[in-house]
């Protein structure tokens, strides 16, 4: 669900009518939802209610790389979520919205040294470890430091997980994580590394996963690795399964699992662990939480159908282009006339589309346009590509909105060039 609805013919965010934040705003601009946030985290824990996960309960870490505004994760974490993050940069995020350190999981398959001893200085949680490479670098930057490092491997357990093939990362030949036939031996090593503490195994298999049996067969993996880890003298006492539960964007195909179904699988396959257990979603805490509000420039006529041309581009919402993926696009003040169209925007590539032959709201020329569920994945893919301002972001509540990230002035891109002395 989410709190983007027509209310007299026009469609708010929450209390707030879309045109009034585009008359003070401009477009394109993103607008976030507090309250879709609030409720997608509810319903992400009550699906989790009962499963077994220790003392201290299930640790639920955003993943950062979803959507890394500060408001939006300062949000998060007031509702009491952590944070999965991949870079320096997004732990440097998570912690300036108020993220605690110690719910804070750092993965990622190219840590750097100087990463590490950030997120050694700041205290996390916990390092997923990508490789036994990596385990041997961390094993010096925290042993020069005088600590220890928390780790679990990610492990690799080759399941294919039936989304589009640049975001799933389970494959044997994907980059991520460790072999599930050197696990074993990985850890092996690593335990006769100074500086490192083992603490659990991590494994994620996808995004926008909308099967649960590839997550139930890397789970079933996991759950013997656990068992031989245990007999091999390892005290396993964290399991990181991921994130990735996918979340609807066409209407015309099922419905993905909802979190209670999910819930209720991890509780019968991790039932018997006795580890704590950790999450980390994030196209389905934020994912309808955000809409990318856009303005129609021109209609053109095309061959068979017209091309609606809108100010925002493949720069301000990356997903169409790169993994052809689908944005439901409804009128902001739809008159009850629909059309077939093609969508797209001002950049100069054909990759620049949003649709093709898409059957809408029938729209002209300074009419808004909303791109539906782009909460996920949107603002932060974002570039300046054709010399375009990063799109501006607004975060609604109740009543009340504000921007949260102001559209960058062309000026201030011009001026991060800089010419060189002989010029």
């Amino acid at each position: 669900m989410d709190h983007f609805e027509l209310k007299n013919g026009v469609m708010h965010a929450e209390g707030v009518p879309l045109p009034e934040i585009a008359q003070a705003v401009g477009t394109p601009v993103y607008v976030y939802s507090s309250a879709t946030i609030a409720r997608h985290v509810e319903v992400f824990r009550e699906a989790l209610a009962q499963v077994e996960s220790g003392p201290e309960g299930p640790l639920i870490a955003f993943a950062v790389k979803a959507n890394p505004n500060k408001a939006v994760l300062a949000t998060l974490a007031g509702l009491g979520l952590g944070a999965d993050v991949v870079s320096g940069g997004e732990l440097l995020r998570a912690r300036a919205a108020g993220i605690p350190a110690d719910k804070i999981v750092f993965s990622g398959v190219g840590k750097t040294a100087d990463e590490m001893r950030l997120a050694l200085s700041e205290g996390i949680f916990q390092f997923n470890v990508e490789s036994e490479p990596e385990a041997e670098m961390l094993s010096e930057v925290a042993s020069a430091m005088g600590v220890e490092a928390p780790i679990a491997f990610r492990i690799n357990p080759n399941v294919i997980a039936g989304t589009h093939a640049k975001i799933s990362t389970g494959g044997s030949e994907d980059k991520f994580g460790v072999a599930y036939d050197r696990a074993l031996a990985a850890y092996a090593r690593a335990a006769e590394l100074p500086g490192l503490s083992i603490r659990g195994v991590a494994v994620h298999i996808g995004s926008q996963l909308t099967d649960l049996a590839p997550s139930r067969a890397a789970f079933e993996k996991i759950g013997v690795l656990i068992a031989e880890l245990r007999a091999a003298g390892h005290a396993i006492v964290t399991a990181d399964l991921g994130g990735g539960l996918g979340v609807p964007y066409d209407p015309a195909k099922p419905v993905p699992p909802l979190p209670a179904a999910y819930g209720a699988m991890v509780r019968e396959v991790t039932t018997g662990w006795d580890v704590r257990l950790l999450f980390e979603p994030g196209r389905v805490i934020v994912g309808n939480a955000g809409v990318l509000v856009t303005r129609v420039i021109r209609v053109k006529q095309g061959v068979t159908d017209p091309f609606v041309i809108v100010d925002a581009a493949m720069n301000d919402l990356m997903r169409p282009s790169l993994y052809d993926a689908w944005h439901d696009i409804r009128s902001v003040t739809p008159n009850g006339a629909d059309m077939t169209a093609n969508i797209v925007g001002p950049i100069c590539e054909s990759g620049d589309t949003f649709a093709k032959k898409r059957a809408m709201d029938a729209v002209e020329p300074g009419d808004l346009v909303s791109f539906m569920t782009a909460g996920a994945y949107g603002a932060t893919m974002g570039n300046t590509y054709n010399s375009r301002a990063l799109t501006p972001e607004v975060l609604v509540r109740g009543d009340d909105w504000a921007v949260v990230r102001e559209r960058q002035p062309i000026e201030a891109l011009i001026a991060a060039d800089q010419l060189p002395p002989w010029m």
